[in-house]
């Protein structure tokens, strides 16, 4: 497994560093021998592995990765993202305690995704021009800027994270994406959605296209597919059963849709765990 080295990126001697990726390109599975990783998607569509478990990327999409988590980008599509990668406490000089404003894992789970706003979005991209571009040479009074904004950076993240979805199109959108999280596996009535966030049926299929890249029907499928190859590969169940589990009413039609979006059978993955 790939591993990246702090060295490679803090040629500065900072203790944050930020690399832009526009776009992001499939990567494979990698972890980071001494610093951390926030994720911040700014457009596009992408899935990211985590810890061998499947998230879909789309534009507001936050992430936190520890040194040691394991994670992958694949099936990317224009991904745009800044990483803002970050060192253990003893690199920074003047802010203590900045963990606390991270996500915290309790009993074995790690909220490692948000959702954030395109206010919160916009806020953090000026944050983090100003980070990105420190004055030369590297001072004390530079760095304690820099660790500032950083300390900033995650406020402003963690109240985007915990604010409710406003009520304009954007956040009912993102209501929509959240919940769609949640509750992929069951039937899903495009119309009753569409009503049940406020929105047109046209309105709701030109927003899907526009932030996931996919259509609504496409984007379900995607979430589906995603969580049953997680299933074949970490599970005992059947085939057939990991279809039903994940919302297919039909296995025959999971098995074609299953071969079309991963180039592979299910039985495939299950038999040589691709």
């Amino acid at each position: 497994m790939t591993v990246l080295h702090s060295v490679d990126f803090f040629s500065d001697g900072g203790p944050v560093a930020i690399e832009p990726r526009t776009p992001q390109v499939a990567f494979p599975e990698h972890y980071h021998d001494d610093f951390h990783e926030i994720v911040i998607v700014e457009q596009g569509a992408g899935v990211h592995i985590f810890n061998g478990e499947p998230r879909s990327l789309c534009g507001g999409c936050v992430c936190f990765v520890r040194d040691h988590d394991r994670h992958l980008y694949e099936k990317t599509d224009q991904l745009f993202l800044t990483n803002v990668l970050f060192r253990g406490p003893e690199a920074f000089r003047f802010i203590t305690g900045y963990h606390h404003l991270l996500p915290q894992e309790c009993e074995g789970y790690y909220p490692s995704h948000w959702r954030v706003s395109n206010k919160v979005l916009e806020k953090a991209r000026l944050l983090i021009n100003e980070m990105e571009k420190p004055a030369l040479p590297f001072t004390l009074e530079v760095q304690a800027e820099q660790e500032m904004r950083f300390m900033q950076l995650l406020l402003l993240l963690r109240r985007g994270c915990s604010e409710q979805p406003g009520d304009d199109q954007n956040g009912r959108m993102r209501g929509l994406l959240d919940w769609l999280a949640e509750h992929f596996s069951e039937e899903v009535d495009w119309e009753v959605v569409a009503d049940t966030f406020s929105l047109s049926l046209r309105t709701l299929h030109r927003q899907m296209k526009q932030q996931t890249g996919s259509t609504p029907q496409r984007y379900l499928n995607r979430l589906r597919l995603l969580q049953a190859r997680h299933l074949l590969r970490h599970s005992e169940m059947r085939i057939t059963d990991i279809a039903f589990h994940c919302g297919f009413g039909d296995s025959n039609h999971f098995s074609t849709l299953f071969k079309r979006e991963f180039g592979t059978s299910p039985r495939a993955i299950r038999q040589n765990d691709l």
